[in-house]
């Protein structure tokens, strides 16, 4: 049995988080953010694939191998990537100012950068906004971190639970834009007070992050910063081996991941509507997989979601394109419970299907009629605020 709890990334025993503004941000936003671990904790990590990386992401690749992790040092509105060797360099002398302040080694600390490409950091303004971060430390928080990593975000995103043994999970993420996970286009830092294996909970991390992370999409973007953190300190004196206690930490550990990830969606950059694309009846979940995802990542289906039109042609249309081997003459597509395609066009309710689309959240179910694997992918609607946004994002 899981239950909610309040807390964030810092609800786990033993760790302590911050958020301040360093000057990154205009008008004074929060802009860096730290979590930090009171015990040497074992790490787990997933970054993106796009072969263009932030330096960050190159370092923390490697850092999250060592057998020490401490804290995980976050910096928004400029993302350190595409700046060639100093931006190897600022990353370095942030993490070794950081490591000094906090009295650990330099590769303890794990590093994640989001806002604009191609901007180098200021790190001399970094550096000298460290002993404020450190000493804002609070195991509440959780909160304030949130904040700070916050881009185009509209509000701080935050889970965590508690499991029946008293082991606690908790983490935060950032993600509105740039979101097709491969994995994973955001920013997240998952924290936990149970003892595990450094192999087992990058195991655990992987199998979660394939469920739900890399299940949403907003614009079909992978950015070149994304990275996710998973620490598990011990402080709760668990150590979780046997099977079952596993089971139970990945339930929490899925759960968290899937809060998180749906929240990024639901904060699409201009979104209005919470798309959830199901397909079943496929012959394999990687195939039911890449059909959903055809499907949600269509700026014609997306669109017609923001304009509330039940045109299912464009459903159907994306499946087709989607590289699966299917029989149009046998799909059925619902949305919500309402029939809209069998087969081939059939009369449907219009006043119905309007009030179904008039919901903030929509479940569109595509029946390929073909096997008995299924998968969801969850998306959001294409808005006019989407291109405002993104049309002037730098300025």
């Amino acid at each position: 049995m899981l239950k909610k709890i309040l807390g964030g990334v810092t609800a786990a025993q033993g760790y302590s988080a911050a958020g301040i503004s360093c000057g990154i941000r205009k008008k004074g936003r929060p802009d860096l953010a730290l979590v930090f671990s009171e015990l040497p904790a074992q790490a787990a990590g997933v970054f993106t694939t796009n072969k263009v990386k932030a330096a960050p992401v190159v370092i923390s690749q490697e850092r999250v191998k060592e057998a020490v992790t401490r804290g995980v040092l976050i910096n928004s509105g400029i993302a350190n990537a595409c700046v060639g060797a100093a931006g190897f360099s600022a990353a370095l002398a942030i993490s070794q100012s950081l490591a000094q302040y906090l009295k650990v080694k330099t590769e303890e600390i794990l590093l994640a950068s989001t806002g604009v490409i191609g901007v180098p950091l200021p790190t001399e303004q970094i550096v000298a906004a460290i002993p404020a971060l450190v000493d804002g430390l609070s195991t509440t928080g959780g909160e304030a971190a949130a904040h700070a990593i916050m881009t185009t975000d509209t509000y701080a995103k935050e889970w965590a639970v508690e499991l029946k043994n008293g082991v606690k999970i908790g983490g935060m993420a950032k993600g509105s834009g740039m979101i097709q996970p491969n994995m994973a286009t955001m920013l997240s830092v998952i924290t936990t007070d149970a003892q595990l294996d450094q192999g087992v909970l990058q195991e655990l991390l992987q199998k979660a992050v394939k469920k739900t992370f890399n299940r949403i999409t907003v614009d079909g973007d992978t950015s070149t910063n994304d990275s996710l953190f998973l620490l598990a300190n011990g402080a709760s004196g668990k150590a979780l081996k046997t099977g079952e206690e596993l089971e139970e930490f990945y339930a929490g550990l899925y759960e968290v991941c899937l809060q998180l990830a749906q929240m990024l969606v639901k904060d699409g950059e201009g979104a209005t509507k919470f798309l959830a694309v199901r397909v079943s009846g496929a012959r394999s979940e990687e195939e039911a997989e890449q059909a959903a995802r055809a499907v949600a990542n269509s700026s014609l289906v997306k669109t017609a979601f923001f304009g509330e039109d039940a045109n299912w042609g464009r459903i159907l249309a994306a499946v087709g394109y989607s590289g699966i081997g299917f029989l149009p003459e046998q799909v059925e597509i619902s949305l919500g419970d309402l029939v809209v395609y069998a087969g081939g066009g059939i009369p449907f309710d219009e006043t119905r299907a309007s009030k179904i689309l008039s919901e903030h959240e929509i479940e569109v179910t595509i029946d390929l009629k073909q096997g008995v694997a299924e998968a969801v992918v969850w998306t959001c609607d294409l808005s006019y605020d989407y291109v405002k946004i993104n049309g002037s994002y730098r300025s």
